[in-house]
């Protein structure tokens, strides 16, 4: 199956937009669980089994492995998810960027080690980086497009023969990137002017949305700015919000009861 197809099939099934991301910082897990074994990957495990009936994906962030050395803890979280929930695809959040052989691992190290259904990339070094991703054609390719960061308008707002660059990339991601039809743009719901034009722009493309929870984005705005014609058409993040919602034993219910409270304010707005 697809990714995209793979992606309707949960929105449906779980009646979600929601995506947990999976930024597992080590000194921010509850102290029963870090002092025990494994405890990036037990504390992803509780959070997974604690949520996946609501949400329409995982996002694990690869840094957050990498700089504790704990790539075995990422490997082991995305085959959890794939064992227990199929149905809810991983996107590998790596913002990879690369050219020629260099661009070639990556993506083999996204879809072949991590086994992630979908990875975010970088686009500026044009679409001849994008290509080893774009020719696994049941694989998702996410490109950055309108970041949610204050830092986004120094470049993505620069013009070019009169067009902001933002407006750029979403036209190449439609016209000249789709056509295996597993592209996705990300478009941080901080902003919510560029993410109806966004929308405008690439038809009913699916929109991987961050910025809600701690970086303050609203709700309301990006689901009336950013949702297909069906209500869907969103992959609307939260990491930190939802999963240091609880500090102690009870961390992982804390987390269900944010995720829960997330989807059902966003269904009032589809």
């Amino acid at each position: 199956m697809k990714f995209v197809e793979k992606l309707e099939a949960v929105w449906r099934k779980n009646n979600s937009l929601v995506c947990v991301g999976l930024d597992t910082d080590i000194e921010k897990i509850p102290l029963h669980i870090r002092d025990g074994e494994k405890p990036i990957f037990n504390f992803n495990k509780a959070i997974i089994d604690a949520t996946a009936d609501l949400v329409c994906a995982y996002k694990p962030q690869f840094a957050y492995y990498a700089a504790n050395r704990a790539e075995d803890d990422l490997e082991e979280t995305i085959a959890y998810i794939h064992q227990y929930y199929p149905e809810v695809p991983v996107i590998l959040d790596a913002k990879r960027g690369d050219i020629g052989a260099t661009a070639e691992l990556y993506a083999k190290e996204a879809f072949d080690r991590y086994q992630a259904d979908a990875v975010t990339v970088n686009a500026y070094l044009g679409g001849d980086s994008l290509k080893p991703y774009l020719e696994r054609k049941e694989k998702g390719v996410i490109i950055l497009c309108r970041t949610s960061n204050p830092g986004a308008v120094d470049i993505q707002d620069l013009e070019v023969n009169g067009e902001k660059l933002y407006r750029i990339v979403a036209t190449k991601a439609v016209k000249d990137w789709n056509e295996n039809g597993n592209v996705l743009l990300v478009v941080g719901a901080t902003y919510p002017r560029e993410l109806k034009e966004i929308r405008h722009i690439c038809g009913e493309m699916p929109l991987l949305v961050p910025g809600i929870g701690a970086q303050g984005g609203d709700v309301e705005q990006a689901v009336t700015n950013g949702r297909d014609r069906k209500g869907e058409g969103m992959i609307i993040n939260s990491s930190r919000s939802i999963i240091y919602a609880g500090k102690d034993e009870e961390f992982s219910g804390a987390a269900r009861a944010e995720t829960m409270r997330l989807r059902d304010e966003i269904n009032q707005y589809r």
